[in-house]
């Protein structure tokens, strides 16, 4: 038996897991390039390996999208239990937001893959999705009785500044400073003393909903005049 054969790892082979990793790179570039909803061949092609293989390692567009960005997606929770761990709930809540928006900024395709990964499809999944949001509601709590978090803040806010800064970042991906410098405006925005007067009425976006992608292009975009 030929050395890339034998066994590499627990049930794949050599060659599986070399073709488990282009493809799991070739997914991240083509979601970052083209959004979630590229074809499936799209990254069987930049892979290198045929369509067949994709599907029988990743039968789902969800499965493909989880293990791709398997590692933000641990990140993220982790910022989460960090933040709800921290004494400080404003500095808890700061460092997530940084954290998401630097996951953002590192890779244009987690953001739309951060929804896609958890579609409700299954029980574990909605479990998985209502845990995070009651454990951001908790830190938001914290912050808000703190006096840091302004009393107005609303979940909602927090999925309109991360959309806003996946525009940026879409538009100008090697712009670093320029979007440090709006999660600053954002952070500050959201500071207790900072309100002053009424707000609008909250948005209906919510991070469940929340429509990131890191090709704006494929959107519908607003008729001209």
């Amino acid at each position: 038996m030929e050395e890339s054969s034998r066994i590499a790892g627990p049930g794949l082979r050599a060659d599986a897991r070399r073709n488990r990793g282009r493809i799991l790179v070739a997914a991240r570039a083509v979601f970052a390039e083209h959004g979630i909803d590229a074809p499936m061949a799209t990254v069987a092609r930049r892979a290198g390996v045929g369509v067949a293989t994709l599907y029988r390692r990743f039968p789902t567009r969800d499965a493909l999208a989880r293990a791709a960005f398997a590692q933000q997606m641990e990140t993220c929770a982790r910022a989460l239990t960090e933040a709800l761990a921290d004494p400080d709930p404003w500095r808890g809540f700061q460092r997530l937001v940084e954290t998401a928006c630097e996951l953002q900024r590192e890779e244009q395709g987690f953001s739309a893959a951060f929804v896609a990964a958890f579609p409700d499809s299954t029980v574990e999944h909605a479990q998985a999705r209502e845990r995070a949001e009651r454990d951001l509601m908790t830190l938001v709590r914290r912050a808000q009785a703190a006096g840091a978090l302004r009393a107005d803040f609303h979940p909602s806010d927090l999925a309109v500044a991360l959309l806003s800064h996946c525009g940026l970042v879409t538009a100008l991906p090697r712009d670093s400073a320029a979007s440090r410098r709006l999660v600053a405006y954002l952070l500050q925005s959201f500071r207790a003393e900072a309100a002053h007067g009424a707000l609008p009425p909250p948005s209906a976006l919510s991070l469940r909903g929340l429509p990131l992608a890191a090709d704006s292009s494929q959107r519908q975009r607003p008729s001209r005049a």
